[in-house]
């Protein structure tokens, strides 16, 4: 058979299967959903018996094509249901773009879920981020709480620039929490004496070198923590201590008394 000869039962089959798309009840759409031809399931989107449960049925699908999601997303059902948005952005097939632009529209624990799907593409995980971190000003305390134990590295970061006590604490416990946002946020700002004195008494944070040495360099630590780990230094990272021009009086003596009595000037 040459390439341009067509099989008529073929043909007859999907004819019939564009009728049922285009002119079937409820119930029988529900089985045209599942129909492997994007040429019927455009047809579906043209019947008025079409529901948004029909809609939700078919973004469950993981082998629609773009130009098909493309053609969805410009669907009344679609523009007037938040769960058929959340559907679409969920799908790994949906255009990027029409993601990006979905995600504005998503609840913040939404978008927290979101974050946690193996299909999601780093556009739309680092899109997801932004929106949640835009958000972190006006979402209240108990949310950001939450969020301290749910959220990725790039919101934890976020959360502790913010340098509320509550939400650092659990911050700390959080496994994804990054060592470089801990030391930011220990030379930023934000830090003060009962957040500092957190990650000092914290087990993980604690034992890290740097991270010790960016404590005791805070001019807002309390000099309990200098008692503490000054005896842990080496010489050479105590007189650099020494040195610097952050310390509060203190603080310094503290450090010139530990210089003194190591014999070191």
């Amino acid at each position: 058979m040459e390439p341009s000869e067509k099989n008529p039962s073929m043909d007859m089959g999907l004819v019939k299967r564009m009728q049922l798309a285009l002119t079937g009840n409820e119930a029988a759409l529900f089985q045209v959903v599942t129909d492997p031809s994007m040429e019927v399931l455009q047809a579906v989107l043209k019947n008025p018996a079409l529901t948004e449960s029909h809609l939700m049925a078919l973004l469950n699908r993981r082998d629609l094509s773009e130009d098909f999601l493309k053609l969805l997303y410009r669907h009344g059902l679609v523009q007037g249901s938040h769960s058929l948005k959340l559907a679409m952005v969920k799908n790994p097939k949906t255009p990027g773009p029409i993601s990006l632009s979905l995600i504005p529209h998503i609840y913040l624990f939404e978008l927290v879920e979101m974050l946690s799907l193996a299909g999601i593409s780093p556009d739309q995980k680092c899109a997801a981020e932004r929106a949640i971190i835009q958000r972190l000003p006006g979402t209240p305390l108990g949310n950001k709480q939450t969020l301290a134990r749910r959220g990725t590295a790039a919101v934890l970061e976020a959360l502790l620039k913010e340098g509320e006590s509550r939400v650092v604490e659990i911050c700390l416990a959080n496994p994804r929490l990054t060592q470089g946002a801990v030391y930011q946020f220990l030379t930023g700002p934000a830090a003060s004496a009962e957040t500092i004195s957190s990650i000092a008494r914290h087990e993980r944070w604690k034992a890290i070198p740097t991270i010790r040495l960016a404590i005791l360099k805070n001019p807002k630590t309390p000099v309990v923590w200098f008692t503490l780990f000054l005896p842990q230094l080496q010489g050479h990272e105590v007189r650099d201590l020494s040195a610097s021009r952050r310390l509060a009086a203190p603080q310094k003596k503290i450090v010139e008394e530990e210089l003194m009595r190591r014999g070191i000037r």
